[in-house]
């Protein structure tokens, strides 16, 4: 809560306003207005739907089918009246023969024209009675298909669903690492530059406090006219390079406002532009590569591919199992199909059971299942190698950390060492005893030593937030 009303209050601040934030108050702004993450964070959403989608499958589908047709004509199944020859039951052989027309012998009479049999009585069908009015056709169902065996498949979607799901948090928490080492450098780089700001400003005084001294001494004459140019030339350098380092200084704000999601010409007073302390940074020496390799989130990004890439390989596999489902149906129709073409609507109710049984296809599915596995056993072999690159990265890590605080403890031996020698160089210049060039000379070594330090500390901090990134416990 407290962070949040920060970015509040910063986002309403103008370009001349300013503000005293934390490391940590930067990581949160970076981390909630960065896009790359919210981006990942939509892909997080994406994938719970896909995740919740897939579950559904388990469930019966219900479905609804509607249509309607015009017809231009209507269906006749006879093309005139139908004479259908009829028959009576003869008792003598106790059957039934057709009532045909004989002659007086007995014989049947067969018709000229067509060479069959005179019926003497025949029932009519009507044209009429077998024509069906279909100008307007009205059908639909309803229809419930509920999966019971489908070689896996379901289920190997749900899990593929899972694991996608995962490789997408996995995915942002990567990201967010990065952005948050991002924020730590420009966030140091600010403090360094601020730091070496306040050594220009006092460089220069101390460059200017000579400068004065030697006036003095070239007015009561025992300086030269050279002395003077000599150590106003090396003012006019520390001038310069005070003005470099104030410029370097706004653009590094600048930036740190720009990765903060803030507008770039956001004053932020930082907490720590004061360093202290940097020499007492410890890393974590203690550590398992195992429990590394579940932290990199680098890392987790393949194990989920491998585990997504396992289970197209269960559906693959499923491409050549049988499948059982069972269907059910409500449909209707008018004309009613049911009860001879009824201007009405029929229904009706049906249940089956449908099996796909695959029984050959030339080796396509048992291909596809190879090559499944073959994609896992490339992500496999990916993710040995990472591993091992991660070792590697993990040991130049604390070995840059520990030549950090080594180099850290060396510069303040030798700025010790260059606060005394310009003491000792002014005392001397003092006296007579040392020129302008020597304490010059004395002035700028300690420059440097200061310099110096102020790099080795902030290399510290930058070294110790990369240890903790390469660990998998860099948080914020």
């Amino acid at each position: 809560m407290k962070n949040l009303l920060l970015l509040i209050a910063l986002a309403a601040t103008s370009a001349s306003a300013s503000a005293t934030v934390s490391l940590d108050s930067c990581r949160n702004m970076a981390v909630r207005n960065n896009k790359t993450i919210r981006l990942a964070e939509e892909n997080i959403r994406g994938a719970d739907y896909l995740k919740k989608a897939a579950q559904s499958a388990y469930l019966p589908g219900i479905d609804f089918t509607g249509t309607y047709m015009y017809n231009q004509h209507i269906i006749n199944l006879l093309g005139a009246d139908a004479k259908l020859p009829t028959m009576s039951f003869d008792a003598a052989t106790q059957s039934y023969q057709y009532n045909l027309l004989k002659d007086p012998s007995g014989a049947l009479i067969k018709d000229p024209a067509t060479g069959s049999y005179i019926p003497t009585e025949v029932a009519v069908i009507p044209k009429e009675a077998m024509s069906f009015d279909v100008h307007n056709v009205f059908a639909g169902a309803i229809t419930l298909t509920q999966p019971v065996f489908m070689g896996g498949q379901i289920k190997a979607l749900n899990e593929i669903a899972g694991y996608g799901k995962e490789l997408a948090k996995a995915t942002r928490n990567s990201l967010t690492q990065d952005v948050i080492f991002a924020v730590d450098e420009s966030y140091w780089l600010v403090v360094s530059l601020k730091e070496k700001k306040s050594l220009a400003e006092s460089f220069v005084n101390l460059v200017d406090s000579l400068r004065y001294n030697v006036q003095e001494m070239l007015n009561e004459g025992v300086a030269t006219k050279s002395d003077l140019l000599t150590v106003e030339v090396k003012l006019n350098e520390a001038k310069i390079a005070l003005t470099k380092v104030d410029n370097g200084l706004s653009l590094s704000r600048m930036a740190l406002a720009q990765i903060c999601g803030l507008p770039v010409h956001t004053q932020m007073e930082l907490e720590d532009e004061q360093l202290r302390h940097a020499g007492t940074a410890v890393a974590d020496n203690q550590y398992n590569m195992s429990d590394v390799y579940n932290r990199r989130q680098d890392l987790e990004i393949v194990r989920q591919s491998i585990n997504m890439l396992k289970g197209k390989e269960r559906l693959a596999k499923g491409e050549m199992l049988p499948k059982i489902g069972i269907v059910g149906a409500y449909t209707f129709s008018n004309p009613n199909v049911i009860d001879g073409f009824e201007k009405r609507f029929g229904r009706g109710f049906s249940v089956g059971a449908a099996v796909t049984i695959p029984i050959w296809h030339w080796g396509g599915n048992m291909n596809k299942y190879k090559a499944a596995k073959s994609n896992t056993a490339a992500q496999q072999i990916l993710l040995e190698d990472l591993e091992e690159k991660v070792q590697l990265q993990v040991s130049q890590a604390q070995f840059s950390f520990d030549e950090a605080k080594k180099t850290f403890n060396m510069t303040v031996t030798n700025l010790n060492k260059a606060d005394e020698n310009l003491r000792q160089a002014q005392l001397a210049f003092k006296e007579g005893v040392l020129t302008s060039d020597d304490v010059i000379a004395a002035q700028t070594a300690w420059l440097a030593a200061n310099s110096e330090k102020i790099d080795a500390e902030i290399g510290i901090r930058l070294c110790q937030t990369y240890l903790s990134k390469v660990l998998g416990n860099l948080t914020y």
